[in-house]
């Protein structure tokens, strides 16, 4: 299965799941809480009234060496917008993708997803663990804090 199928099989419309599918085209399906959109929405918020430019979006499908993968928050610049705006699936990773940390998945996963983002073109990718905490990638490794939105806090929390 590839994933303009998956996007126009009507069983799969609608289902409280996100899906990916794997390098062979298998579809895998994350169930998601409560506190998985709190995180999401908190860190799409937060980008957005910390950048002027670009354009922050929720669960957007990235094409990597392991299949369609959908990375809860991103941020992408106008001019890689204009690139991916129009396709199924990104061709290139926006800028920054965010993963946050589900019950059904583990550390290493995330990791694993990481190295996608990366290895698809992200220039960051932020990983958002089970209590809210930050951690920020790039090609070198972990970064104390974000280099492209330096602003960004490294704990996200509720609205005080």
């Amino acid at each position: 299965m590839n994933w303009q199928e998956v996007c126009d099989n009507k069983a799969l419309q609608d289902l409280p799941f996100k899906i990916e599918l794997n390098k062979w085209g298998q579809i895998v399906m994350s169930p998601v809480k409560v506190k998985h959109s709190f995180f999401q929405g908190r860190i799409q918020s937060l980008l957005e009234s910390l950048l002027s430019t670009g354009t922050v979006m929720p669960e957007l499908a990235i094409q990597t060496t392991d299949g369609v993968k959908v990375a809860d928050v991103v941020w992408v610049s106008d001019r890689r917008l204009d690139v991916i705006e129009e396709e199924t699936a990104a061709s290139i990773a926006p800028e920054i993708c965010v993963e946050v940390k589900s019950a059904s998945n583990t550390l290493e996963e995330m990791l694993v997803k990481k190295e996608l983002y990366l290895g698809a073109g992200a220039v960051e990718v932020w990983l958002c663990g089970k209590s809210g905490v930050m951690s920020f990638y790039n090609q070198q490794g972990q970064l104390d804090a974000s280099l492209l939105v330096p602003d960004f806090p490294n704990l996200i929390q509720r609205k005080t």
